[in-house]
């Protein structure tokens, strides 16, 4: 028998977040709070919050057209997951902004969708 190597805890938490499927929120709901928000972007390294509203990442890229694939595989999941973030696209750059339009502001859903795009291929 031989000892397997130790998984990474904090692998395994992303790993978490990138399995499930975003919940769509039909409103009524407060947004997530700062308190309730770190421990969610703990998990979700290169991410950023801005002003407890939204969640911020910028992927770089060699060049344009990787960029243009990599949105192309955000678009995709968006649709699937019927949760769609804002996307910027410039040369050697791919700009996400999330948040929960019905709520103006954080919800679980968001973290996962963060989580699911960073699991998408890049190349």
């Amino acid at each position: 028998m031989t000892d397997a190597p130790e998984a990474n805890p904090e692998e395994n938490i992303v790993c978490d977040l990138a399995n499930r499927h975003c919940v769509p929120c039909q409103g009524g709901v407060p947004p997530l709070t700062a308190k309730e928000i770190a421990p969610l972007l703990a998990q979700l390294p290169g991410w950023t919050v801005v002003d407890d509203h939204h969640l911020h990442r910028q992927y770089d890229f060699d060049d344009y057209l990787a960029g243009v694939a990599f949105l192309n595989r955000i678009a995709a999941l968006a649709e699937e997951e019927g949760h769609h973030p804002d996307l910027f696209l410039s040369w050697g750059k791919v700009v996400v902004t999330i948040y929960t339009y019905k709520i103006d502001g954080l919800a679980d859903a968001d973290f996962v969708l963060a989580a699911r795009i960073d699991r998408l291929e890049r190349g």
